[in-house]
């Protein structure tokens, strides 16, 4: 096992302790296409470097490994995200600093839990306004004060992807747009909702990737943070 200030090397893995000083959240463990035990090994040694431990993508089989070593280990079954921590993250838990975090369609929800539960990891308080897409906009209209209220919003949606550009003419605050892979054939698994979004008429809409749920909920904490 090599060591240096800058990461660890476990052989399998280069881990980034020093990821907290530079970006103020620690190193997040991606766990599809790693082995459990891989995934028990980093978060093994990010926790005993003194940092909190987030797994995105995981399954239960993940999370019954790592709860074997670190028993305060919490799984969120809709998000797929196993989460333990030992201290707060540096976020801003003022409810006029919550992040909104809206979709379109029920079906949207665990790339929008992704998100949410990646966003209260570092800190960050969370509106969830769910199911409020252009197919029933009264929804969306009955909810957009609560929206206005958010100082940064992400919004989640597949089919078409049209909810990003609607509220983004509707409000004056930074979106954070996220396409699903939700949607029938012509939808090319969330090709359709990433290039609407990324062609948005709306001032104030960037877009991730296709499910990205945990890029829009750190960069919305980046968002917050440097407010």
């Amino acid at each position: 096992m090599k060591k240096n200030k800058m990461y660890e090397d476990i052989g399998f893995a280069k881990i980034d302790h020093h990821r907290h000083q530079r970006k103020g959240f620690p190193e997040v463990i991606y766990c599809e296409g790693k082995t459990p035990d891989q995934i028990v090994g980093i978060a093994r040694r990010i926790w005993d470097h003194g940092h909190n431990v987030l797994a995105t993508r995981a399954d239960r089989k993940a999370f019954r490994a790592v709860k074997k070593i670190l028993r305060q280990a919490k799984y969120y079954e809709t998000a797929r995200i196993i989460a333990v921590k030992k201290k707060a993250e540096s976020g801003t838990q003022k409810a006029e600093h919550r992040i909104a975090i809206v979709t379109a369609g029920t079906a949207d929800l665990p790339v929008a839990e992704e998100a949410a539960v990646t966003a209260e990891f570092l800190g960050e308080s969370v509106d969830r306004i769910y199911d409020v897409g252009v197919a029933g906009i009264h929804r969306l209209m009955k909810n957009l004060d609560r929206i206005k209220k958010a100082p940064v919003v992400i919004v989640v949606a597949g089919m078409e992807g049209a909810l990003a550009s609607v509220v983004g003419g509707l409000i004056d605050k930074p979106i954070i747009a996220v396409p699903t892979s939700v949607g029938y054939g012509a939808s090319f698994k969330g090709l359709a909702a990433l290039l609407t979004m990324l062609n948005s008429c709306a001032p104030g809409v960037a877009v991730v990737n296709i499910d990205n749920g945990f890029g829009a909920g750190s960069l919305a904490s980046i968002i917050n943070r440097n407010r």
